[in-house]
C-alpha cells in the first residue's frame, strides 16, 4: 500500500510573514529557509498524525483488498472519495461502481464499507487497485485547527534555532515536548 499526492495544498496553513511575526525576524534575509522550514514543518505533523491539514489530492494503490468487507484509508479528515479503480491482468483500469461501497468520513480513520458486495479482484499483480480520494480540513489556512497552525509555528521557530548538523535522538534534534502536547489530540487512538 502507498500513496502518491495528485494535488498539492493551494496553500500552506502558516504563511511566511506569520512565521516570521512568531520567531520575531525583520527583514527579509531568511525568507526561502523559513519557507522552507514551514513547509517540512507541516510535512512532519502531517506524517505524524496521517492528516492532511488543507485539501489535498491523493491516489492510494494497492495490490489486493486486505479485507472483504472494509478498507481504512490513511489520510483524514477525508472530504472524498472521488473514484476506485480496479486494473485486469493487462493493467487496464475498470471503475467500480459507487452504488458497491459506501464512504464512512466519520470515522478515524474513515474507511470504504463494501455496501453487500465482494470487491472485485484485480488481475495486475502489483497496484492492481487504486483510489483517488481528497483530505484536509478545508481549502485554505482558516481552516485548520488553530493548534496544528501553532504547532508548525514552534517546529519552525525550533528548527530555525538548531540549525547545526544534530545526530539523530540526539537532545538536540529532539522535538520540543509543546509541540506534541499540541498535536495529540488530533492523534488516532488504536484499542
Amino acid at each position: 500500500m502507498h500513496l502518491v499526492m495528485t494535488s498539492p495544498p493551494a496553500a500552506e496553513p502558516v504563511t511566511v510573514a506569520d512565521a516570521k511575526a512568531h520567531m520575531r525576524i525583520d527583514g527579509d534575509a531568511e525568507d526561502v529557509l523559513i519557507g522552507s522550514l514551514l513547509l517540512t514543518s507541516r510535512l512532519h505533523i502531517e506524517t505524524a498524525l496521517s492528516l492532511a491539514l488543507i485539501t489535498q489530492s491523493w491516489t492510494l494503490m494497492l495490490d489486493c483488498w486486505p479485507d472483504a468487507r472494509q478498507l481504512d484509508l490513511p489520510l483524514a479528515p477525508l472530504s472524498s472519495v472521488r473514484e476506485v479503480r480496479v486494473k485486469d491482468a493487462s493493467g487496464n483500469a475498470t471503475v467500480v461502481p459507487e452504488q458497491n461501497y459506501l464512504v464512512d468520513i466519520a470515522s478515524r480513520p474513515p474507511r470504504l464499507v463494501w455496501n453487500n458486495c465482494t470487491p472485485p479482484l484485480p488481475g495486475a499483480p502489483a497496484n492492481g487497485i487504486e483510489i483517488d480520494l481528497s483530505a484536509g480540513f478545508g481549502d485554505d489556512a482558516d481552516s485548520v485547527p488553530a493548534p496544528l497552525k501553532h504547532a508548525i509555528l514552534m517546529l519552525t521557530a525550533h528548527w530555525y534555532e538548531h540549525r547545526d548538523p544534530q545526530e539523530i535522538g540526539g537532545e538536540g534534534a529532539r522535538i520540543p515536548d509543546a509541540i506534541g502536547d499540541l498535536i495529540n489530540p488530533f492523534r488516532t487512538i488504536r484499542l
